[in-house]
């Protein structure tokens, strides 16, 4: 059974558990924390409202039913279709797509090794 990490994204009141390689979750936090630094320099319309990355562990047992763990690789997923539907002219919005789309592709990687 492969090592799992969680990170724990908040949005308001509301937590979201993003189930990660653990080879990998530190890269997702990092993202989401360099996301946030530049987010606010974004002029296209419908910027995405990211949630914070405010932790990261081992293991994770909920305790409501309402909340429910989601995949890294489709959280990356959504976050790159976020960015990519943007229509950004002032700023360099392609190496943040690189930043998502490299670790986009580092879990595709991870997800079709842990497959086999």
């Amino acid at each position: 059974m492969p090592n799992m990490r969680y990170v724990i994204l908040q949005s308001g009141d509301k937590l979201q558990y993003v189930e990660m390689p653990a080879d990998y979750a530190y890269q997702l936090s990092a993202l989401n924390l360099r996301l946030h630094k530049e987010v606010s320099k974004l002029t296209a319309q419908g910027t995405p409202e990211l949630p914070l990355a405010v932790a990261e562990c081992d293991h994770l047992e909920l305790l409501q039913e309402t909340s429910a763990i989601v995949s890294g690789l489709d959280y990356i997923n959504e976050l790159e279709k976020s960015f990519a539907s943007l229509n950004e002219t002032n700023y360099p919005l392609i190496s943040l797509l690189t930043e998502i789309r490299a670790l986009q592709a580092q879990l595709e990687q991870w997800y079709e090794e842990e497959a086999v």
